[in-house]
């Protein structure tokens, strides 16, 4: 039992005014924002304190949890080795140990890939990066760049150890060991190499977190010596660096969340200067593609759900994109990936994930014939190209997975279309996946509006009002909820936990739209459309109304908190993984990371009056009632840098003073990683060990947390119900 003798911890209040627009708000808690504070550390020691004892109880079930995490991970494993020049490229895992390690092998025959056995190192093997020696005794370790040279010779490696996303680099001769350099420290996401080796191009951050200035580094000189190549003034805008897949092109992405630039460099002149290959038009987001002697470019010049266009490789503005393919009826061109003979087309269709093949046809106009797509059997699933480094491939590389089928490489012959597993994620242990279904259902929003929910689910659960459930949802910055396989996720489903994904307004599955109709004054319908969604798993007799569990992380986790203040009655227990709850606080401050980048999918209060009283009306933190909420668990981290630890801990300070909750039955914990960063914990088993903790207590509070028997045969072979139909 839970030792309920132990008093939750009160946060002390000290006043603090925030006025704008004629609006006065104080806001007692806004002294928990700084880190270093002494007491600031120590409340946030004492919430999780309070939440190992209020949970300890549940040791056992976490310890199950684990155990059949750990139990169905082939823990000794690697990937499908991939071919660049002349070595193949793999990473592998060893039992016991929390870090992949990346290594290569040489090229013996380009048409045989080589055996390689998991439990057997190679012939020949060279490990590039072994991320447990280089995590040390750190508590957390993070890679934020991994590059190789093009002639194989030397290896760019950033890390973080913290956690912050500031990383260090080193350069290392992969011939003889050495490390060639060691001094570029703090840096930003992604490294490139000249095509000599001899520079590298890195970004560096701004105290906003924002990558706002590309430098160029000659290998084992000076940093002092570095030269600054761009520097972004717009505090709207991003940049990130990467390389094409022919290794000519450095290129040198800007971007803000409506529009896009994009510089190409060849890489070959490293001292030369970049070219934008179309200056940046407002509302216009574009991404380039170099393809051998042209450019392939998907852009929304004409079309929200973008089109596709090539140019000369030489361009310099818009008016030299020429049309090549437009997006049809409920299709959302995502990108796109050139080889010597296809172009590989990423969209959205219907909701779901897709690729299309487009064949060089020097016939044509614009030398390509019509698109084939790639199709697939199941009606929910996701699929995208995998690791495919070379030009001249004649077989790609395919990754696809659903809710019940585990992340399969597959290899597709581009001459005959022919398919071969190449590899499946392994599940082991006690586990038939026949056991499981998938299928989608349909809720109707507040104005009409069909939002799909993703439903996985034992096989033998019928729709009789009596299941546990937990509905995830995010909601924001186009961000689609993809179906993904979890071996994790089937200790939720063998204790008759029906699993949902609501896929609500703000996120990108049903095209630009969906998206538009889900952000900035329109933000409030991703929460009212969590609820219709919520309200539609009760309605169809999947969840029992007292036994539904509501989950979302960062911009996921704001929706969480504004459905709970929005319907908490709906609810049984909630998680707020890094929760975004302190929404307004946050956006009108532009001294803080990401925010003005912000501006663009929350608008700005500080300017906009309209755009204030929207958000207070929805912003979780400002919003607690004085009424009964469900259970909550919010989750944190002390260093992370793009949602603050303070917006959980003063959001779990105003439900305590707030709320009517029994804190017996329903209690609300704060629960703090003090080592690592968004994603929570580093490492394989730490990780596994966070999901335990977090879903016991949600196990427990839907009152399932005894697994269920095993599906009958006759079950098996049967199936759950009738195909579901859209009404």
């Amino acid at each position: 039992m839970a030792d309920l003798r132990i008093e939750p911890p009160r946060a002390a209040t000290r006043e603090h005014v925030r006025e704008h627009h004629g609006d006065r708000v104080v806001d007692p808690y806004e002294w928990l924002r700084d880190g270093d504070d002494p007491e600031v550390l120590a409340h946030l020691e004492a919430e999780n304190a309070y939440a190992d004892a209020r949970t300890a109880h549940l040791q056992p079930l976490r310890d199950s949890i684990f155990g059949e995490i750990k139990s169905r991970v082939l823990e000794t494993d690697l990937s499908v080795p991939v071919r660049s020049g002349p070595w193949w490229y793999y990473s592998r895992t060893v039992e016991g140990q929390q870090y992949a390690i990346q290594a290569r092998v040489p090229v013996l025959d380009p048409a045989v890939r080589p055996v390689v056995t998991p439990d057997e190192v190679p012939p020949g093997e060279q490990v590039l990066v072994d991320g447990n020696d280089e995590a040390g005794d750190s508590e957390f370790f993070s890679i934020g760049a991994l590059a190789v040279s093009a002639d194989h010779d030397r290896l760019a490696l950033a890390t973080d150890t913290t956690g912050d996303e500031r990383f260090d680099l080193v350069v290392r001769d992969l011939t003889t060991g050495e490390t060639l350099d060691e001094a570029l420290t703090g840096i930003g996401y992604g490294v490139e190499f000249s095509r000599d080796g001899g520079t590298i191009f890195y970004t560096r951050l701004d105290d906003a977190w924002r990558p706002h200035q590309l430098w160029r580094h000659v290998v084992g000189a000076d940093p002092e010596g570095d030269v600054l190549v761009h520097e972004e003034a717009d505090e709207r805008f991003w940049m990130g660096i990467g390389v094409s897949r022919d290794e000519r092109w450095l290129v040198l992405a800007l971007g803000s969340k409506t529009t896009s630039e994009v510089h190409l460099l060849d890489s070959r002149t490293p001292e030369a200067a970049f070219r934008v290959v179309a200056p940046r038009r407002d509302g216009v987001e574009y991404d380039v593609e170099p393809a051998a002697d042209h450019l392939l470019i998907v852009h929304n010049t004409d079309n929200p759900d973008s089109d596709l266009a090539w140019a000369p490789l030489d361009a310099t503005s818009h008016d030299q994109w020429r049309p090549l393919l437009a997006a049809g009826e409920g299709e959302r061109f995502i990108g796109v990936d050139a080889f010597d003979g296809v172009a590989v087309l990423a969209l959205r269709r219907g909701g779901i994930t897709a690729l299309s093949l487009l064949t060089a046809d020097p016939t044509s106009t614009s030398g390509y014939a019509a698109p084939v797509p790639v199709e697939f059997e199941e009606p929910i699933y996701s699929v995208g190209l995998g690791d495919n480094p070379e030009p001249g491939q004649t077989a790609l590389q395919v990754v696809y997975e659903s809710f019940v089928t585990p992340r399969t490489v597959l290899e597709l012959d581009l001459t005959t279309g022919e398919r071969t597993v190449l590899k499946q994620q392994p599940v082991l242990g006690d586990v038939d996946l026949a056991d499981y279904v998938q299928h989608r259902e349909w809720a109707t929003a507040a104005d009409g509006t069909q939002v799909p929910i993703s439903l996985v689910h034992r096989r033998d659960l019928r729709p009789d009002g009596t299941h546990p459930g937990l509905l995830t949802a995010y909601g924001a910055y186009e961000h689609s909820s993809d179906p993904y396989f979890s071996v994790a996720r089937l200790s939720l489903l063998d204790r008759g936990v029906v699993h949902a994904t609501a896929h609500v307004r703000g996120g990108g599955e049903m095209g630009r739209h969906w998206y538009d109709e889900g952000k900035l004054l329109a933000k409030p319908r991703t929460f009212s459309d969590t609820v219709a969604c919520a309200d539609r798993l009760v309605e169809l007799g999947w969840v029992a109304p007292d036994r539904l569990g509501l989950e979302g992380g960062s911009a996921g986790g704001l929706l969480v908190g504004a459905v709970l203040n929005l319907a908490p009655d709906r609810f049984r227990v909630a998680h707020g993984a890094v929760p975004f709850v302190d929404a307004l606080t946050t956006i009108l401050r532009p001294d803080l990371p990401l925010t003005v980048g912000e501006w663009e999918e929350w608008g700005n209060p500080l300017e906009d009056p309209e755009v204030y009283a929207v958000m207070k009306a929805y912003t979780p933190y400002e919003n607690v009632a004085a009424q009964a909420y469900p259970a909550i668990l919010a989750t944190t981290s002390l260093n992370d840098t793009r949602v603050y630890f303070t917006e959980a801990a003063k959001w779990v300070a105003r439900l305590r003073e707030t709320v009517t909750n029994d804190e017996a039955t329903r209690p609300i914990l704060l629960r703090t990683e003090m080592a690592a960063g968004h994603g929570g914990r580093s490492g394989r088993y730490a990780a596994w060990e966070q999901v335990a903790w977090e879903w016991a207590f949600v196990l427990d509070q839907l009152g399932a947390t005894s697994r269920l028997p095993r599906v009958h045969e006759d079950e098996r072979a049967g199936g759950a119900a009738e195909e579901p139909v859209r009404d």
